[in-house]
């Protein structure tokens, strides 16, 4: 209520009187206050101030927040908002109107930083920073990676440790930078942008370790969220704690969810390489051995073949061959094995190499088979003996050409294509066997 003392009923006031009266009697009545009500009518003067509207079911009143106050506010305003309002009463004294000067508002029933984390998160979803497709792949072997975390922190204690103990050879690039408070924010971006420049690391881990929403804030904020997504190298997001999530997590390539699990993942890569490798190893060494075992089988069942008994020697040769370049094969995947456990970073050279190896023993191999194989065919008598014909054996495994060589004392052998039987002759063709005599002599 005005103070009827400073009102002099006989005078005449001019405007300007009256609402300086009405003023000084607001202002003095309303030092203080919160008020609760929905935001309507918003505006963002490029001052930087920001004007609205309070209301309810059944009034309204106008709200001016000046820039200094604006800068603080972590949430986005926007109208349909219900806001708690901390201010002073004014009255606007050119246009005679009264107005809450507003020094801190919150969101009614939600945490203003929980606000403004579900707001830009929005947003952010919304262009598109999280979507999949833009996700970069780590690279195979990682052999140097950034960290921008707090050197004094928790985090780097962890990474590192970590690596240590896993005996990860890694060139490690840290760039210091605060992680909460004032200005963190803005030394997380410089962290990111200086080692995505950098043409030669593979992997950058952000991250620190746990702690309130307010001391992960940093990790929120729109402009770190920014520096990952347009980072050229990979990124992985560490920050707090398994429950923790930050708006640099779903921007992230990839996010662990402790530091200590980003340091694993850079390295998990490189073991997993380490044991595909090893699982290829022993199965080409396994198909190998059963390639040339499979061959060793076969000279042996041509070498028992009554028809190749005086290529015997050749065919033991080769089989002799064979079992040097096995053994040449398994000295190669011994030293080539040696060779992985000193050093993971040549994996993929060894994969080659090793390959390569092998297919020039296989078609070693393979040419040597194949022109045994042309000397044997041309030798063979087996495509004359598909006809019907057939071959006869002394015991002594000699072959029958003439026959006075047919001995009817003793046992001959016939060999059929397929399969043969021993027989004794009762009787040979005379004529034939004295003529052949004939002949033997004239000559």
């Amino acid at each position: 209520m005005i103070n009827e003392s400073l009102v002099k009923p006989d005078k005449i006031y001019t405007v300007s009187e009256v609402t300086r009266l009405v003023k000084l009697e607001l202002e003095t009545a309303f030092p203080l206050l919160w008020v609760e009500g929905e935001v309507s009518n918003f505006h963002r003067h490029s001052s930087g101030h920001l004007y609205f509207t309070l209301k309810d079911a059944h009034s309204q009143l106008r709200t001016v927040m000046f820039r200094a106050e604006a800068r603080q506010v972590a949430f986005e305003l926007k109208d349909g908002l219900s806001v708690v309002c901390r201010g002073r009463l004014n009255v606007y004294e050119p246009r005679g109107e009264y107005q809450l000067i507003v020094e801190l508002v919150e969101p009614k029933g939600k945490g203003a930083l929980q606000l403004a984390f579900e707001q830009l998160k929005e947003k952010l979803r919304a262009e598109g920073l999280f979507d999949p497709r833009h996700k970069k792949k780590l690279p195979l072997l990682p052999k140097k990676i950034g960290i921008v975390t707090s050197p004094r922190g928790a985090a780097i204690v962890d990474i590192l440790r970590t690596l240590e103990r896993r005996f990860a050879r890694l060139h490690i690039i840290i760039y210091p930078a605060k992680v909460q408070g004032e200005g963190a924010a803005a030394e997380i971006v410089e962290g990111i942008d200086y080692l995505g420049s950098q043409p030669d690391i593979d992997v950058i881990i952000v991250g620190r370790g746990g702690g309130s929403i307010e001391d992960l804030w940093a990790f929120n904020e729109e402009n770190v969220a920014r520096a990952i997504f347009r980072c050229p190298i990979p990124v992985i997001s560490a920050v707090g704690h398994e429950v923790d999530f930050t708006i640099a997590d779903f921007v992230a390539d990839i996010r662990a969810s402790t530091p200590s699990a980003a340091a694993e993942i850079v390295i998990e890569k490189e073991q997993a390489l380490g044991e595909r490798i090893e699982s290829l190893e022993k199965s080409l060494f396994q198909r190998t051995l059963y390639f040339i075992q499979e061959k060793k089988h076969l000279v042996l069942d041509l070498s028992r073949h009554r028809i190749f008994q005086n290529f015997r020697i050749r065919l033991l040769n080769l089989e002799q061959r064979v079992d040097e370049l096995e053994e040449r094969a398994r000295e190669i995947l011994r030293r080539k094995k040696t060779t992985l456990a000193e050093s993971r970073s040549s994996a993929a050279l060894f994969e080659e190499k090793l390959t390569n190896t092998v297919k020039r023993l296989l078609r070693d191999l393979v040419a040597r088979w194949e022109k045994l194989s042309v000397e044997l065919h041309n030798l063979s008598p087996l495509d004359i003996l598909k006809k019907g014909y057939t071959l006869c054996w002394k015991d002594d495994l000699q072959l029958i050409r003439r026959i006075e060589d047919v001995d009817r004392t003793k046992d001959i052998t016939v060999s059929f294509y397929k399969g043969e039987f021993t027989c004794r002759v009762k009787s040979l063709d005379r004529d034939i066997l004295l003529e052949s005599r004939l002949t033997k002599e004239k000559k």
